[in-house]
């Protein structure tokens, strides 16, 4: 059965396939919740509910990760006694701090450019990796990789020169997407680290379960709501939650059967994917298929690609 399971996610058509859904899925995320804002009726400066919303979200993707595995492991999926510190470490990280500042963007600005900016997060995570945790060493393909990559960015962005001048962005829009990708980037690092004294999928379980509850706590008592006014508003949030859950779980499938640099170099089609299903469900086509925005699509996926190309070993400490 090991044998077949590994023919099977290792065939590269099926390899290809499911990391392009993992990616619809992640790329779904910036429209998904500019949707739910609409169905819950929360306002931009709604914080608290917009909390609340992020929180329900995780705590149904714990749930969903949680419940999937232990049903594949045919037996309850629980952290060693010891992880509890690395469990709140990580949903500090990854889940409050990260989706704090992710839903506080996307009420401020479009999906496009929230698809666009998130893919900072694949270029930080190599410069804290090489230069704060010390887990990898840089090379000439990675500087070139990330240089292209922040090219589209900050294009995007407006250029240099509209960066210089303070314009093109704003804290709660622009800025706090960049905040969440630095948090993006630092519990990709901490996951790297944790994953040897615990089972990845039980840290991401349980750190999505609770930092959800911790974001829904604090927005419950800072005064915010979730009205349920019809039956979209269930449908949208468990989506939310499956997004998450769904494709966490199958990239994990594909990272156990291929090469890490394999699969890592197929998620240039994430910003793709969100660029696209922003255009399609938020009508954002203008600013997405504009030169500005379609030359920094390119950029951030290229430097994605390159960035991913069969990594050496020599690279490695």
């Amino acid at each position: 059965m090991k044998k077949d399971a590994s023919k099977l996610w290792s065939f590269f058509p099926v390899t290809f396939a499911a990391a392009f859904f993992c990616c619809i899925l992640w790329g779904s995320a910036s429209p998904a919740i500019k949707i739910a804002y609409k169905l819950f009726g929360i306002g931009a400066d709604d914080t608290a509910s917009r909390l609340m919303l992020a929180g329900a979200r995780f705590m149904i993707a714990g749930i969903m990760v949680i419940l999937f595995f232990s049903v594949i492991n045919r037996k309850f999926l629980l952290p060693k006694r010891s992880s509890g510190r690395l469990i709140l470490t990580l949903s500090f990280l990854q889940t409050v701090g990260q989706y704090f500042f992710f839903f506080m963007a996307l009420a401020h600005t479009t999906g496009v450019r929230g698809s666009i900016i998130n893919a900072a997060g694949n270029f930080l995570t190599i410069v804290f990796a090489v230069y704060i945790f010390r887990l990898e060493k840089m090379t000439l393909r990675k500087i070139l990789g990330c240089i292209v990559g922040f090219s589209g960015i900050i294009m995007i962005l407006g250029g240099g020169a509209a960066l210089a001048e303070g314009g093109g962005i704003s804290f709660a829009g622009e800025g706090a997407m960049l905040t969440a990708d630095i948090f993006y980037a630092l519990s990709g690092c901490c996951i790297k680290i944790f994953s040897k004294d615990e089972d990845p999928v039980v840290l991401s379980g349980y750190q999505f379960l609770t930092g959800g509850i911790i974001l829904f706590i604090i927005g419950r008592i800072m005064g915010g709501a979730l009205v349920f006014a019809t039956a979209s508003c269930w449908g949208n949030l468990i989506y939310m939650g499956f997004i998450s859950a769904g494709a966490y779980t199958l990239w994990g499938i594909l990272l156990k059967y291929n090469p890490v640099s394999r699969i890592s170099i197929l998620g240039f089609m994430n910003p793709v994917m969100g660029v696209l299903l922003s255009a399609a469900f938020l009508g954002e086509n203008r600013e997405a298929f504009s030169l500005t925005g379609l030359l920094s699509l390119v950029l951030v996926s290229l430097g994605i690609i390159i960035v991913n190309i069969s990594k050496d070993k020599a690279e490695m400490k």
